[in-house]
């Protein structure tokens, strides 16, 4: 019977290749023996493979070498040794966007895009050579337990934080939600350190934010001996940067500020995406629909092989008719670039501040054994009057700058200058 069952899958492998025939393209064949009938599997191989082989043999030859004659054996770790050879192969390549990403790195990368981790949810940094908490987020295990910006860390449950680095101390600090950590803290004006114990949570990193503000609308009203200035709203969102949350979050400012058109008079919206480095193509696309009429096309990408893919409006947008400037600076990159250049060429809104960064190119992120990652340039994208932007990056209709000093005096002329523009007519 074991006999008949193997000269029946010879059969049935040989009728599969003369089924395959001759094609014009390079097909790679995989046959799975471990099951009673093989698994046949058959990819289309749409690359064309390098064609010179490299000499390993050189490779081995140094690693050797170094575990027998380098003077410090511990810092031989195989592991490490193998992630500095990898990364070190694909920064040959010249692309600072192709990159690959050890297991602690890529997981950092990776919660930044989902937009949300567990641990106690500070920004800390240094403060004269020494760990401090930079600022609580709002909402979070932290904040309720007291820290301040400008407390010195001093200790992470237990072990003493001088000496060691950012990344160490965010392994320490971050944790499954539920469990506990205990802070050593000394805070401004105090003598003594105390110990915070904070039971870790989720953290959610909002990607998008409304505020509306008050602008004057340069008209004034007399009642009795009084003068008052005429005075409507200016939403003001800002959208961080695009993670798996942020359509999410979009529609629930949407919906909120549709409600504020019921009882306040708005003049228009003013989106900021200044320092916002991009994230998910999915969501730059999914805010542009909510200012262009479906179907218009958004952008499309450009691969080393095969179509181009076009990206299109898919639904129908709540807020196709307001008033719209776009807030750019040196930090717009990536898909917040595709957003404001959309917008812009299809004369849908104004664009206000710096030249954006001109991150043209596409990533595919792609998980590897073990944690790691490996973000490979595949793709260009363009704005929908073809033009790319990698390294041009887009000039905005109104430049203006916001100077070191315009900070410290907590001015933002960029913001009044999209308010102004908001007013214009026509």
């Amino acid at each position: 019977m074991k006999k008949l069952t193997k000269i029946l899958n010879i059969l049935l492998i040989a009728s599969f290749f003369f089924w395959l025939g001759r094609e014009s393209f390079d097909k790679r064949l995989e046959i799975d023996f471990s099951t009673r009938i093989p698994k046949l599997r058959v990819y289309q191989v749409l690359y064309e493979p390098i064609e010179e082989k490299a000499d390993l043999s050189l490779f081995w030859d140094v690693w050797s070498r170094l575990e027998r004659f380098f003077i410090d054996k511990k810092s031989l770790v195989p592991q490490k040794m193998v992630y500095g050879a990898i990364s070190g192969m694909v920064n040959a390549l010249g692309d600072p966007y192709t990159v690959f990403l050890p297991p602690n790195k890529n997981k950092r990368v990776e919660e930044e895009l989902r937009g949300s981790f567990e641990g106690i949810g500070i920004h800390f940094g240094f403060i004269d050579s020494k760990m401090a908490v930079i600022a609580p987020l709002k909402d979070t295990p932290a904040e309720r337990a007291g820290l301040r910006a400008g407390d010195l860390i001093l200790k992470i449950d237990g072990k003493e934080t001088a000496g060691m680095s950012l990344p160490e101390a965010q392994d320490l600090i971050k944790g499954p939600k539920g469990t506990k950590v205990t802070l050593t803290i000394l805070s401004e004006g105090e003598k003594e350190p105390r110990d915070v114990e904070i039971i870790r949570g989720e953290i959610i990193l909002k990607s998008v934010e409304m505020d509306i503000k008050e602008e004057p609308t340069g008209q004034v009203r007399r009642e009795d001996d009084l003068i008052f200035v005429e005075k409507e709203g200016v939403a003001l969102v800002r959208v961080v940067r695009f993670t798996q949350q942020t359509q999410k979050e979009w529609d629930r400012v949407v919906n909120q500020f549709i409600r504020k058109l019921g009882n306040q008079d708005i003049r228009g919206m003013v989106l900021d995406l200044r320092d916002n480095p991009g994230g998910y193509l999915s969501g730059a696309v999914y805010l542009a629909g909510e200012f262009l009429d479906r179907g218009e096309l958004i952008t499309r990408q450009e691969k080393s092989v095969g179509k181009a893919v076009e990206f299109r409006v898919g639904r129908e947008g709540k807020l196709k008719e307001l008033p719209l400037v776009i807030l750019i600076n040196r930090g717009s990159a990536s898909a917040s670039e595709i957003l404001a250049g959309v917008l812009q060429e299809k004369g849908r809104a104004k664009l206000v501040g710096e030249k954006t960064f001109g991150k043209g190119s596409i990533q595919e992120v792609q998980d590897l054994p073990g944690g790691a990652g490996l973000h490979i340039t595949t793709a260009r994208w363009l704005l929908p009057s073809g033009k790319s932007i990698d390294r041009d990056g887009l000039i905005p209709d109104f430049e203006v700058e916001l100077t070191k000093e315009d900070r410290e005096a907590e001015k933002d002329p960029q913001y009044e200058k999209a308010v102004e523009v908001l007013g214009m007519k026509g």
